[in-house]
């Protein structure tokens, strides 16, 4: 598999990694939990017709400065800065899980910087009948089954990549962890269904059928949410074998449905 190429930008004085590969137009994809340690087989799938252009949130492997953002408004205008500086500005635009979250807002408040849309289980929204399962709250070994469909998915992206610092590598994760929860904590609810129903942009939903962080009834719940504000222009669809992070259980049918969408 070869490298992306490495590029950074400032958001808010910090630095944050920009990864770029393949050729064709631009599609953008804002990672999930855990956020963007090494380059993915997913990534690389999506590469094949599409340039795609991978940034690193705030405090996720890749970036710092997730700890001078204090509120919800301040994540999402780090993500404006985040989205513009990487050059996806009316681009197609792909988030999973908390990533999800920030593209559907991006959708939201900012029509114009989202041609298509496509979401992998993103957090945001909260129904006590259905609750959400609370990764901070986890055991270390928990979380992997809760995050993926095969528990080895989840333990080969958070290890060290080649060249990591043994001794720094478990902080950065921590650091990832810790900025995840800034944002999101707690139960990942940030009043998104709120603001759905200004996403304009065709949207696909995708979730994993084992999906063990987020309920899959989630999926309609988003799709009505979106639905009352663009004629329809929605749809769902269920990703067999796949846990939460779906692009790591079954990262070809992830790639295939989403560059479907795109095309």
């Amino acid at each position: 598999m070869s490298q992306p190429v490495t590029t950074t930008i400032d958001v808010n004085g910090h630095s944050c990694r920009i990864w770029t590969k393949g050729s064709g137009p631009k599609l953008g994809f804002l990672a999930g939990l855990g956020g963007l340690p090494r380059w993915l087989p997913f990534l690389d799938r999506l590469a094949e017709g599409r340039t795609v252009i991978a940034p690193s949130l705030p405090g996720y492997p890749g970036a710092t400065g997730h700890t001078e953002l204090d509120t919800h408004l301040d994540w999402i205008l780090a993500v404006r800065q985040l989205v513009d500086g990487a050059g996806l500005s009316g681009a197609d635009l792909v988030g999973a899980s908390v990533g999800g979250a920030f593209a559907a807002e991006m959708a939201a408040i900012f029509p114009g910087q989202v041609r298509r849309l496509a979401l992998i289980a993103p957090f945001g929204l909260f129904d006590d009948k259905e609750p959400a399962a609370d990764p901070w709250a986890q055991r270390k070994d928990v979380l992997p089954g809760l995050l993926c469909a095969d528990a080895a998915n989840w333990n080969e992206l958070v290890a060290p990549p080649e060249g990591a610092n043994s001794v720094e590598w478990p902080i950065e994760m921590t650091r990832a962890s810790e900025a995840a929860a800034r944002a999101f904590w707690p139960l990942g609810n940030t009043r998104l269904e709120k603001r759905l129903r200004l996403i304009s942009a065709p949207t696909l939903i995708l979730w994993g059928d084992r999906d063990a962080l987020l309920p899959p009834s989630y999926a309609v719940k988003f799709a009505e949410g979106i639905n009352k504000g663009n004629n329809g222009a929605t749809r769902v669809e269920t990703v067999g074998n796949a846990g939460h992070l779906a692009y790591l259980d079954q990262p070809d049918a992830v790639a295939k449905a989403v560059l479907g969408h795109f095309a």
